[in-house]
């Protein structure tokens, strides 16, 4: 049994995130893009630019014997919508975690991750406006405070002791964002060898073209470009795209034309397997779920193979366990600054596979390397279907932040199993 270890203190940094907070209601609207930034007005509460660089803040418990804890705190992209609680700004939650939080955590035993992170969330719920990415942030210095105690630093293992999961720490494909350069980065990912590619950021109408035909078109410029660039015949990566709803709103709401449109997609794809992330909006979390339900009975009745995947609208436990008790998707994104304390990431994961659901461990590129680095040992804890490489839209750093997190903690395991 480890020795007891306590929180002697807490102090907060602010920092920065690896992209921006977009005010995703503006863009909607009409906010030109130019350049970097968006020409327009601000509409959601707590943007005073549609484009605004994104912010985090480190959060760094000191132990009772001198071991410092750290996780960041972070929010996503389109923070503020979609069921989301405003953006954080960071100089003031830093200030309310070290003054307001920091004096209720002094004391509390750390070794215990599960136990510490359901009491943090509770404190938090109760004084913080800024919950879920304050509670994000804190838990993860909780976990890193765990493993410290345990004696062996692989955040990984606590989750697998805690939640009692008996399946070894395995490998899981990682997928990667392109973010703008819809052309250049795939072509990165190709050369590396990515398993799922290319998220795609299909966030404008144009991008989806009437009927579908642009998305069509590029997938049409994926698999050629994959044929021709890949290093191994036996390179075959999954085609996962983002569309933001859009192919929804080209139907007009109709979930048969929307199946229309996602079987041309299909068919464009050959023989790569295809995934389709939020490829609709209904507006609310309830009438997602119905929406969704209707248009993944329609594909499959069909004889559709593509895979629908929930995104906005589930962002809490408790929303992802919706989706996957109606049957209302095939995977669901974990976004994790989304679900709050990332023990909440944890049980929905397992909630969707108990469901056979699959879980899509993802989360933000405006997150930051800390972030990343944690919740990577939740994947390779959990066994997700898949991982996103963040943070940041230039794929490069997010993929050797996450990919060597994932190789350097099933290392670490094999070393720990032999000793």
């Amino acid at each position: 049994m480890s020795a007891p270890l306590t929180i002697k203190k807490v102090i907060a940094s602010p920092g920065v995130g690896s992209f921006f907070f977009d005010d995703q209601a503006a863009i909607k609207a009409g906010a030109v893009r130019d350049g970097a930034a968006y020409m327009g007005t601000a509409v959601t509460p707590g943007f005073k630019a549609v484009r605004e660089p994104s912010e985090s803040v480190s959060v760094l418990l000191v132990l009772s014997d001198g071991y410092i804890a750290h996780g960041d705190c972070a929010s996503v992209q389109y923070t503020g919508v979609g069921g989301r609680e405003p953006r954080f700004h960071a100089a003031d939650l830093a200030r309310q975690i070290e003054e307001e939080l920091g004096p209720r955590l002094e004391g509390m035993r750390v070794n215990a991750f599960r136990q510490a992170a359901i009491a943090t969330e509770q404190i938090i719920d109760e004084i913080f406006q800024s919950k879920r990415a304050a509670a994000y942030g804190v838990s993860q210095a909780l976990l890193n405070a765990a493993a410290h105690a345990a004696g062996h630093h692989l955040m990984a293992q606590v989750i697998k002791d805690e939640w009692d999961i008996s399946k070894p720490l395995e490998a899981v494909p990682i997928y990667g964002q392109c973010g703008d350069e819809r052309y250049t980065t795939v072509d990165k990912m190709i050369l590396k060898s990515v398993p799922v590619l290319p998220h795609g950021l299909i966030n404008i109408p144009a991008l989806v073209g009437t009927d579908g035909i642009a998305l069509e078109e590029y997938i049409g410029w994926l698999r050629a470009r994959i044929a021709q660039l890949r290093v191994s015949d036996t390179y075959q990566p999954i085609i996962h795209l983002d569309v933001y709803g859009l192919i929804g709103a080209a139907a007009q709401g109709s979930i048969e034309q929307t199946a229309n449109i996602i079987q041309r997609l299909e068919k464009a794809a050959g023989d790569m397997e295809l995934r389709i992330e939020h490829p609709l909006d209904a507006g609310s979390r309830d009438a997602q779920i119905q929406t969704m339900a209707q248009l993944r009975q329609t594909l499959k009745a069909r004889g559709s193979k593509v895979s629908i995947i929930a995104d906005e609208w589930a962002n809490t436990a408790e929303d992802v366990h919706l989706f996957a008790v109606a049957g209302a998707t095939d995977m669901v994104q974990i976004k994790t600054p989304d679900l709050g304390s990332i023990h909440n990431s944890i049980d929905a994961i397992l909630d969707c596979q108990k469901y056979g659901i699959g879980p899509v461990l993802g989360g933000t590129c405006a997150e930051t390397d800390q972030s990343a680095r944690t919740t990577t040992h939740i994947g390779v804890a959990t066994g997700v279907s898949q991982m996103l490489a963040k943070p940041g839209m230039g794929f490069d750093e997010g993929y050797n932040i996450v990919l060597n997190e994932m190789n350097r903690a099933l290392r670490i395991a094999q070393l720990i199993e032999r000793s």
